[in-house]
């Protein structure tokens, strides 16, 4: 048995884990509750699983615990206050009803919540890059562009 200590929105954090391999999102849905972070692949390629770790946006099904020691991470269970960022994201997404099935919202926001609070002004081609790994069935891309372009103007 280990510890696995680290930072979760917002709050330092120590698990005792059996296996330093079992995936983040398994360790946050399954012993933590914390189910805004969704399954949809299990390959890290849907971008359903989506979390910011240490600023940057990762696939939570595809990182073993052991490689988050003493890092923060940010999940879409976070409130405005740990990332306003995120606050931001969330309520130009609400205010443009982006979701439709909304099962890959949680992702798509925090890889836009990443990117924003990197690049406060990022370009088409930066968008875009942040987006390319988020999947949506729906088809609700365009009111996820309408929702953007809320945030480039606020």
């Amino acid at each position: 048995m280990e510890t696995a200590r680290f930072f979760l929105n917002g709050e330092p954090r120590s698990l005792t884990v059996e296996d330093p391999d079992e995936p983040l999102l398994y360790v946050l849905r399954d012993r933590l509750g914390l189910r805004a972070t969704r399954y949809g692949c299990g390959q890290g390629l849907c971008g359903s699983c989506t979390v910011i770790v240490d600023g940057r946006a990762a696939r939570a099904c595809d990182l073993p615990l052991w490689s988050i020691e003493g890092r923060d991470v940010v999940t879409p269970d976070a409130g405005d206050a740990v990332s306003p960022v995120l606050g931001r994201v969330r309520a130009a997404l609400a205010a443009e009803r982006a979701g439709q099935c909304g099962y890959c919202l949680p992702g798509i926001a925090m890889s836009l919540a990443a990117l924003f609070a990197a690049e406060p002004a990022p370009t088409g081609a930066a968008i875009r890059a942040a987006l390319a790994r988020n999947l949506c069935r729906c088809g609700a891309h365009p009111r996820v562009l309408r929702a953007i372009a809320r945030l480039e103007h606020s």
